[in-house]
């Protein structure tokens, strides 16, 4: 809690609000040693247990703007694969908290140091991130119309060069399975020497992006967008891999495809391809779900070297290597023609891989602690891969997340892992190239069928059609499948401008017959009112009958000058019929200036070209709902008569029952609540406000003054209260609040202020009343040897004083004695709207700022949070 000299937003005069009360608490005689107050924890706060969010796990990565895209492109256990007990020594000891190296650099993240111990994790992960990318290398070549040496080639160079450029040490890059509709059909367009071209003209332009420092707004993309790109080329590598399966040969058009594939599903070309094609499948699918050790190798390598080996009988298409991989190496052929051609596809080359790269790279931060990556470092790194790559006749490179979590699963510590992981590809290609060379392509087509299967996430469905954001997905979808990966994409992104425009410009007009005889025509308008809803709104206007009385319910932020005029002219136009209009402004605020401008002048012209109302300057105040002002701010023409409150119970019934009918379902079969709320019985002082509280939360006892009488008051209504609450709710807090400028302590502080006026009856009963604040002005003296110098000052001392008296009552001191109570002094400067407590520790009134709403755990998500 931070002292209260601190400085309130308005600053009140100087002495209104208090820094401290000026004199000690006193002891309770009768509570002894148990009833002074409990200390309180470190975090201001009692232990709390996990909400029931997702339990933490190392092996799930998901973008923090795109949750689940770590999920996208992972087809196998990965991290099953980091068996080195090495790796499991070191995760152990970070989470012991021990000084040890490994520990220190488990928690501090990736580093470029080099310790013995991080060359030794680096190791092991880079093996197992070799194994992990070696036949998605091969498979996704194949799948590329390229020449199998392009994988390998591309696996090498996104290993050294972007490993070693790159600015997300862990992140590992290689060919990937989003680029592979977008290479086929270059190829297939322009050649494969062309490709290499276009391949190395995009890196050249990646690098522009990095040196741009872009990479941030790269991420600015609907997650349906990139979803909807993932799925659909998912389902062309499946529409074409298929054909591969079954012993024939893809076409370049997903949809041509899709035309031939049931005759090929009738009549496989080669029967024996299509066999191991679902071996490799089912193989790929299941091996994770085996017992250890089995899962511990990576289900896309068991799968394809399985698969192989069954095989061997069988005279099947197989991956065709050139005997000599150093002299497969050729430049690149600079295009003959269609620049304009050649130039989108270069265009469309470096945005995709750019994209997936940053989204890889933004997932692989989220799996660890340590210091953040450069995210335009990592855009260079990638352009620099690229072009090295397609001059040396590779694919293009991006960063991968199946290799990426995998490095980060196995314990990788540093770039070196990436790297070395391109050098054992590189040895594995010049040394067991034959190897290579027996793996049918039926097998390969059969892993990318799975890859493509699993890039259509029925999860990420679910999730986007949640928020409404389907249309964008489906749109996406059909485009890249039908059209090609940026047509698609662009048409996705236009659908989601769309309808960000409809949902932000486009307000809901609702239009509700009358509910009883005699009542009005409803309409209520929500959001932002500007001229693209006018038709709508003048479409739903017409729906009421003329005559009929209306009543136009305003729950807008902004309304321009199109709708005001619309509206002004139809309650006129019904105005002229005879007809009753009432226009309830519920929510009308206008758009905020910016805060540069002071000058009133500055600030009138920029209303009229920004939008907003003169004087509406930036930071001013917001019109608090309804249920937080007092009746004058929103109801007008009644002078506090009966109207106000029959008002007030209506605007009850049509906005604030709906959103709290399902809390007080609950709460019907009785009450259990937590804190007991003894207060003055002042109207400024609403005690569910100043707590934030809701039903069922507070039991409320409400006097003159907040006064606590003696318990030899029996049947004192308050002292009933207090028995009830603690021995039959069994609360675990009472409160008791004082205000400023309360008319029961100004009473006691003139002494005589109380008095009826001349020629009216006495006051008996207040008078009896007071007689219980009597203890604080007593204490006042006693302490201070008088009146203190104003009331709110004798107000803050009888808040200390009713804690005395709640303890002097045996039911109290019993719950306090036993742990099952706390008490809490509260006071309430009305001026600022300020609650400040008393700390019984200092005699202090303080600002408690210690938020008693608990943190997210780890593996928890904004769903958690806003219960949904």
């Amino acid at each position: 809690m931070h002292a209260e000299h601190h400085e309130p937003r308005n600053k009140p005069p100087a002495g209104s609000v208090p820094t401290a009360l000026p004199y000690p608490s006193e002891t309770d005689s009768h509570a002894g040693a148990e009833s002074a107050p409990r200390p309180r924890t470190s975090s201001g706060r009692a232990d709390q247990p996990h909400r029931g969010g997702r339990p933490t796990d190392a092996g799930v990565s998901e973008h923090p703007s795109f949750p689940g895209i770590g999920d996208d492109l992972e087809f196998s256990s990965a991290s099953s694969a980091s068996s080195a007990s090495s790796t499991s020594a070191a995760a152990s000891s970070a989470r012991t908290g021990t000084a040890s190296a490994a520990g220190r650099l488990n928690r501090g993240g990736p580093l470029d140091g080099a310790p013995r111990g991080v060359w030794r994790h680096d190791l092991e992960a880079s093996v197992v991130v070799f194994l992990v990318a070696l036949p998605l290398s091969l498979g996704i070549a194949v799948a590329s119309g390229a020449p199998v040496v392009a994988g390998i080639i591309a696996a090498v160079v996104g290993g050294v060069v972007a490993g070693a450029l790159g600015g997300v040490p862990l992140q590992v890059s290689g060919p990937a399975a989003g680029l592979t509709a977008v290479v086929a059909e270059i190829v297939v367009t322009h050649g494969w020497r062309v490709a290499c071209f276009i391949t190395a003209a995009a890196g050249v332009l990646q690098i522009l992006f990095g040196l741009s420092r872009v990479a941030r707004a790269a991420l600015a993309i609907s997650p349906a967008v990139v979803h909807g790109m993932l799925a659909g080329i998912g389902l062309t590598i499946v529409i074409g891999q298929l054909h591969v399966v079954l012993g024939g040969t893809a076409g370049s058009a997903a949809w041509d495809n899709l035309v031939v594939l049931p005759g090929e599903i009738v009549s496989p070309s080669v029967p024996a391809a299509a066999l191991l094609g679902v071996i490799t499948i089912v193989l790929t699918v299941g091996w994770p779900r085996l017992p250890r050790p089995l899962s511990a190798v990576p289900a896309p390598l068991a799968a394809v070297a399985a698969a192989t080996v069954i095989s061997l009988p069988f005279d099947v298409p197989r991956v065709t290597l050139p005997g000599d991989l150093l002299g497969a190496i050729e430049l690149p052929e600079i295009p003959s023609g269609q620049w304009g051609a050649v130039a989108l596809s270069v265009l469309t080359v470096a945005l995709v891989a750019s994209i997936e790269s940053l989204l890889s790279a933004v997932a692989v931060e989220a799996m660890h602690s340590g210091p953040r990556g450069d995210l335009d470092r990592e855009l260079l790194g990638q352009g620099a891969a690229n072009t090295v790559s397609g001059l040396l006749g590779g694919l293009p490179v991006t960063g991968v997340i199946v290799r990426s979590s995998t490095n980060v699963r196995a314990g990788a510590r540093s770039r070196r892992s990436a790297i070395l992981h391109g050098l054992w590809m590189a040895g594995f290609a010049l040394l067991l190239a034959p190897v290579v060379a027996r793996i049918p392509l039926a097998v390969l087509a059969g892993l990318l069928v799975v890859i493509g299967i699993r890039l259509v996430d029925l999860a990420h469905i679910r999730a986007i059609a949640k928020h409404g954001e389907l249309a964008i997905y489906l749109t996406t979808v059909v485009g890249v499948v039908l059209l090609n990966l940026l047509e698609g994409v662009l048409l996705g992104v236009a659908t989601a401008l769309l309808l960000a425009l409809r949902r932000t410009l486009v307000a809901p007009v609702h239009v509700h017959p009358p509910s009883g005889p005699g009542s009005p025509w409803r309409v209520v308008v929500e959001g932002a009112l500007t001229f693209l809803s006018l038709p709508r709104l003048s479409r739903r206007l017409a729906e009421v009958p003329p005559g009929a009385p209306v009543r136009l319910d305003l729950a807008v932020d902004y309304l321009d000058h199109g709708a005001h005029k619309m509206l002004d002219d139809w309650i006129a136009e019904r105005h002229r019929a005879g007809t009753a209009v009432t226009v309830d402004p519920v929510g009308t605020v206008p758009l905020a200036l910016p805060s540069a401008p002071t000058h009133p002048r500055q600030r009138r012209i920029l209303a009229s070209l920004l939008g907003a109302r003169p004087g509406g300057g930036h930071g001013g105040a917001v019109r608090p709902p309804r249920w937080l002002a007092p009746w004058s701010s929103w109801q007008h023409g009644h002078h506090h008569d009966h109207s106000h409150l029959l008002n007030g119970v209506d605007e009850f019934h049509r906005r604030t029952a709906p959103m709290i009918e399902p809390y007080l379902t609950e709460l019907s079969a009785g009450q259990r609540p937590s804190t007991l709320f003894i207060t003055c019985s002042d109207s400024r002082l609403v005690p569910n406000i100043i707590t934030s509280s809701g039903p069922g939360d507070l039991f409320t006892v409400r006097t003159p003054g907040a006064f606590v009488p003696g318990p030899q008051a029996v049947g004192d209504s308050t002292l009933a209260a207090i028995e009830y609450g603690v021995e039959v709710l069994g609360v675990r807090t009472i409160a008791v609040c004082g205000h400023s400028g309360c008319g029961a302590i100004n009473a006691l502080f003139e002494r005589d202020g109380h008095a009826p006026a001349p020629g009216t009856a006495p006051l008996r009963h207040l008078e009896g009343w007071l007689r219980h604040g009597e203890p604080a002005l007593e204490r006042a003296e006693r302490v201070a040897g008088g009146l203190p110098t104003d009331a709110d000052e004798l107000s803050r001392i009888s808040v200390a004083q009713q804690l005395v008296a709640l303890r002097g009552l045996s039911v109290v001191r019993r719950a306090e004695r036993e742990g099952r109570l706390r008490l809490v002094g509260m006071w309430f400067d009305i001026a600022t709207a300020r609650a400040i407590v008393l700390d019984e520790t200092t005699d202090r009134f303080e600002v408690p700022t210690v938020s008693l709403v608990p943190a997210l755990e780890s593996g928890q998500r904004l769903g958690d949070a806003v219960g949904h």
